[in-house]
């Protein structure tokens, strides 16, 4: 029997400093090695423990996000990835990848990482100006993200991703203009480009009034020009902040948009596994501890029901190139496309929808206002109570 796919990330929260607008779990510590070790150690033995409940599925891909994994090291990750590939069945064509800072990068390190079978790397830049990563808390220049991408080439890593952020503060659009171009000429694979959130409970949500901040008119206008141009350098779009080259998207982000199911390792991990969704506690020593201790990790578990699972595959789905499709629809969630198929209609007459072989996708006019749009068609949804067994239409 065919075993199914299912993707495994792996949080690392462990970083040199938090960046002025991070919301992610980690912590700002200079090299702890003991914490270090002892957090390597408790992950070996919570994958140990999970591999059991995963002997029906295979692994396609493994991610290895943060926090800032290089800075953590090449040692624990090769550890792990090693008893990855001996606790679960890896595949050997599987999609493995680490998020990287430049500042915390080096070649040896690197093709240690890459002999193990990592074989792809998403390096945090941000941005060409280093005023501004100053200003965001970047603990690198643009001159090191050049090194560090020069780097990752010479190890090996034929599919590097560079990550981007507009409407910075005091950005204009011919600023970010030139960071495109300043980036395009590094000839990566893959970028994503992610307009600045200031969220509650960052340094700089204590100061955003402070801010020169783009207004959502002007972000807009970045974010179309990002995806005009890059289309016009042969990055396709295929999620709202991501663009590759053919053959280079996100497998273990395509998973999450797509619906697959995943494993998270961690403290604040999130998992979507065998029916349900679970997190871990968003503490590095309550997590520790409780592995060794062998007690409840979880913040949280629920069992999804299948009408917010349908609620959930207009949402993500739309965020991609992949778009929504009508019998698929009813054949996974019981559920009559017909209200949602007339709304679509209306957003294609207003240029935000198209229609291409049967799926339904988003214009990148369309995923400026995916927020509204899906809010609509999730109301649609809500109101269609008929199951698809019963429309007579059907």
């Amino acid at each position: 029997m065919e075993k199914k796919s299912v993707g495994l990330y792996i949080h690392v929260p462990f970083c040199r400093s938090k960046c002025e607008y991070c919301d992610f779990y980690s912590i700002a510590c200079k090299k702890h090695a003991d914490v270090m070790e002892e957090y390597c150690q408790a992950l070996l033995l919570h994958l140990k423990e999970a591999s059991f409940r995963a002997t029906e599925y295979e692994v396609d891909t493994v991610y290895f996000g943060g926090g800032t994994p290089s800075f953590w090291g090449d040692d624990p990750m090769r550890r792990i990835l090693a008893e990855i590939d001996r606790r679960f069945s890896l595949r050997p064509d599987a999609e493995i990848t680490l998020e990287a800072n430049p500042d915390s990068m080096n070649l040896a390190a690197l093709r240690r990482l890459r002999r193990a079978g990592f074989n792809r790397i998403s390096i945090g830049v941000q941005n060409d100006r280093n005023e501004m990563l100053k200003a965001l808390g970047r603990p690198h220049t643009f001159q090191q993200a050049r090194d560090a991408f020069g780097m990752a080439r010479a190890a090996g890593f034929d599919s590097i991703s560079l990550d981007l952020m507009y409407g910075l503060p005091n950005q204009t659009p011919d600023q970010w203009a030139g960071t495109l171009q300043n980036v395009l000429k590094l000839r990566p694979d893959h970028i994503s480009c992610y307009g600045l959130r200031i969220e509650e409970g960052t340094p700089m949500a204590t100061y955003r009034d402070c801010l020169n901040l783009a207004d959502d008119d002007t972000q807009a206008d970045m974010y179309l020009y990002a995806a005009s141009t890059l289309d016009s350098y042969g990055y396709r779009q295929y999620e709202v902040s991501n663009f590759a080259r053919e053959g280079h998207e996100s497998l273990h982000n395509l998973r999450y948009w797509l619906g697959g199911e995943y494993m998270g390792f961690g403290p604040s991990a999130a998992s979507d596994f065998a029916g349900k969704r679970y997190t871990y506690l968003r503490s590095l020593r309550g997590y520790i501890d409780g592995i060794f201790g062998g007690s409840s990790v979880m913040a949280e578990c629920d069992e999804i029901p299948l009408r917010e699972r349908a609620a959930e595959y207009l949402m993500l789905r739309l965020r991609t190139r992949y778009g929504v499709e009508a019998g698929e629809y009813s054949r996974m969630y019981r559920m009559d496309f017909t209200p949602l198929e007339e709304i679509f209609q209306q957003l294609r007459k207003a240029r935000y929808a198209v229609k291409d072989n049967g799926r339904w996708r988003l214009t990148a006019q369309g995923m400026l206002l995916s927020n509204p749009i899906i809010v609509a068609l999730q109301e649609a949804q809500r109101e269609a109570t008929t199951p698809w067994k019963e429309h007579s239409a059907l």
